[in-house]
């Protein structure tokens, strides 16, 4: 089938709160807020026997409780809900399983790498490893300053779960499930998060994409100070292309935020392109003088950011960084002070 050259959305508008949208036969479109810039989660409903299974929570806060709350006594008062499918560890997704899972009886069905990552933040130290974070940052050229306002802010946005409950089915990638009549492919890809959970649904040209392909925005792809010299970048462009591979272009994309979309392919090759550009800036920058990652920040970031986003853009500056120390496009410098800095080839 020939790719499609723009993306087409089905549904200009999202559903409103406490609201659904039927998407699909048998799949319902919640949206749930944030506290952010990026104001919103997708949280989809399929129907399953004897009710709805739930994929993705909503981040753990009074609004998204609220949120679930309304929509239970409303569009689907009467209605029971069966199970839950979280797709990866951030908080937006999988924040409120413990709540459901207490509310409602749910059992959890994720990716065993999200749900061990799930359970490490969950026991962190209230700090969240200030002490392997700090070096980190200082390291890559984040001032003190700024250090400490990332740490007790910018942090926050992990602590935002109501947990995950004590058990939970393991789902791998190319299992099999079945949700009612429906049946679901599992795809996992890393970048974004760790083995981040996707479900396509070939017979009805469905693809439940989490946060890997988005239809307007390009997924966070960020280097994190446990895994310091990762390639996620590299991780990230390699699932694109296996996604690209294995799901046909004409499905309907239902992403984890934005609207769902027409255009997989076409989007998959905008993000590859996206990526490219931001390393071209990067080689740009670090040819005339050797820079460290916060040097780095307004040349690909070109707003001010408050603290969630400069750890956001701290870890994805870095994340192109490796990626292209990785292919021999940069060199790195260590000065007198111990941080590195990064020129271009």
């Amino acid at each position: 089938m020939q790719q499609a050259q723009s993306l087409d959305f089905p549904h200009d508008q999202p559903p409103a709160p406490g609201e659904l949208i039927e998407i699909a036969a048998g799949v319902q479109w919640l949206r749930l807020p944030l506290p952010y810039r990026l104001n919103h989660v997708n949280i989809y409903l399929l129907r399953d026997e004897g009710g709805w299974a739930v994929l993705d929570t909503g981040l753990g806060t009074a609004e998204c409780r609220a949120g679930w709350e309304a929509v239970l006594a409303g569009p689907l008062a009467g209605q029971r809900l069966t199970r839950m499918i979280v797709t990866h560890y951030h908080p937006d997704h999988v924040g409120l399983a413990g709540w459901l899972s207490e509310r409602f009886g749910l059992e959890l069905s994720m990716p065993r790498p999200e749900y061990l990552y799930s359970l490490a933040l969950q026991y962190a130290p209230g700090d969240l490893g200030a002490d392997m974070h700090r070096p980190f940052y200082r390291r890559h050229g984040l001032s003190p300053e700024v250090t400490e306002l990332v740490l007790s802010r910018g942090h926050e946005y992990l602590r935002r779960t109501t947990g995950v409950p004590t058990t939970y089915h393991r789902i791998r990638h190319g299992d099999e499930l079945r949700i009612g009549a429906r049946r679901l492919q599992v795809l996992t890809g890393g970048g974004h998060a760790l083995e981040q959970a996707m479900l396509v649904c070939p017979e009805e040209k469905l693809f439940f994409a989490a946060d890997q392909v988005i239809a307007r925005i390009s997924p966070n792809v960020s280097v994190h100070a446990m895994e310091p010299d990762l390639d996620a970048l590299g991780i990230y462009l390699a699932s694109l292309r296996a996604i690209r591979e294995a799901v046909p272009a004409d499905v309907l994309v239902l992403p984890g935020h934005g609207l769902p979309f027409f255009g997989l392919h076409t989007r998959i090759g905008e993000l590859i392109e996206h990526h490219a550009q931001r390393c071209g800036m990067i080689a740009k920058a670090c040819r005339e003088r050797a820079l460290s990652v916060a040097d780095l920040l307004p040349f690909v970031f070109d707003r001010v950011l408050d603290e969630h986003q400069t750890s956001f853009a701290f870890g994805e500056v870095l994340a192109h960084v490796n990626h292209m120390l990785g292919r021999g496009e940069l060199v790195a410098e260590t000065d007198p002070e111990g941080r590195d800095r990064y020129r271009a080839r």
